[in-house]
């Protein structure tokens, strides 16, 4: 991972939650054998599985020496609250990783590599800071380019924020890949930058370079041909992150759209306003994704990925067949059902859709 084989320990303290510990969760679920240990002392004694249902025993102990002791040797910072900064009482913990001269990864906003004291640490030990989020050098701006590439490409998009899109895209590209197809993730999100070991978090790029980053990502996956699977990001209703989902909407030019939701959920999360903003109905969501995508390129919408996380067997089941109903279109949860009926809709799209001979 991010250049050598690690043995992590994911810092989640007092939040390793599925909820909270988003980063965390999806390392745990992508590249298990990396994990050495997860940090939160308020669950300490427990395993990962027993916490967030992934990672099976690996151990959840009370602080870096506890992991040094378990044999870990870097630290990756194991959430990403809203606003992106480091919570104060974390700065210890990533002090004594530097000092003992582990890697620090972290995919937040503010920038550890930035900061004096932790640079002055990692100077000391030769240790290194990972800000994932540092977006590179570059100043790309989209021209449409990725609707030419041969590869079909699909773009996992979004009914609200935190709602498993990198996930669904994870799963999709296992589905593909079991049915013999060639299929490539590209992730744009520093969850995702984990699991794929490459990629840009382009909710960190200045907005005019969002889509030029994500057309840079698609050319370069489609030079292979098969399916090109784009982690979406944000939400086009939402208040707060729709501009990003939009930026990665026309800077992949996709061919297809899969969308993501999570049951249950009425309203969409935003912090500064919660229950403000009602979660539209599917078809309405449906809709206004084929509309944007249409200014650029057209893309329908294939299937729903439905995250059922916390519900019942039966509830889960019956909220993917509303879903397909409401829809009109395949419906599953890629993680508990499984992602094959996803990944046949968009095998039949590409056979439906190919160029005359």
């Amino acid at each position: 991972m991010l250049g050598r084989p690690r043995r992590l320990a994911l810092l989640a303290e007092g939040l390793f939650t599925p909820a909270e510990a988003k980063t965390a969760v999806g390392v745990l679920r992508y590249r298990p054998g990396e994990v050495i240990a997860v940090i939160d002392s308020t669950r300490a004694g427990r395993t990962a599985a027993e916490c967030v249902g992934v990672g099976g025993e690996i151990p959840v102990v009370k602080d870096v020496a506890a992991a040094a002791t378990a044999g870990a040797d870097s630290l990756l910072v194991g959430v990403a609250p809203q606003g992106g900064e480091l919570p104060r009482a974390w700065r210890g913990s990533v002090l004594e990783a530097l000092r003992l001269g582990w890697d620090v990864l972290s995919g937040l906003h503010t920038f550890l590599g930035d900061d004096a004291e932790f640079a002055g640490a990692a100077a000391g030990s030769g240790a290194r800071l990972h800000d994932l989020r540092r977006p590179p050098p570059r100043r790309p701006v989209a021209a449409g380019r990725a609707a030419a590439v041969a590869a079909t490409v699909a773009l996992t998009v979004g009914s609200d924020c935190n709602v498993g899109k990198m996930t669904a895209a994870v799963e999709l590209v296992r589905a593909l890949e079991a049915r013999g197809e060639r299929a490539t993730l590209v992730a744009t999100g520093q969850t995702g930058m984990l699991v794929a070991d490459g990629g840009v978090a382009v909710d960190a790029v200045p907005a005019d370079f969002v889509a030029g980053f994500t057309e840079e990502l698609v050319i370069e996956a489609a030079r292979d041909g098969g399916f090109v699977v784009v982690e979406g990001q944000g939400a086009l209703h939402h208040p707060a992150y729709s501009g990003v989902a939009l930026g990665i909407l026309h800077g992949a030019c996709p061919a297809a759209l899969l969308l993501c939701h999570q049951a249950g959920r009425a309203h969409l999360r935003v912090t500064a306003a919660p229950g403000a903003f009602a979660v539209p109905p599917l078809t309405e969501v449906v809709r206004a994704h084929e509309q944007a995508a249409r200014w650029v390129r057209p893309a329908p919408v294939v299937g729903v990925a439905v995250n059922t996380l916390g519900a019942g067997e039966a509830a889960a089941r019956a909220a993917c067949a509303a879903a397909s109903r409401e829809t009109g279109l395949p419906a599953t949860d890629p993680v508990r059902f499984g992602a094959d009926p996803l990944a046949a809709a968009l095998v039949a799209f590409r056979r439906d859709h190919a160029p005359a001979a």
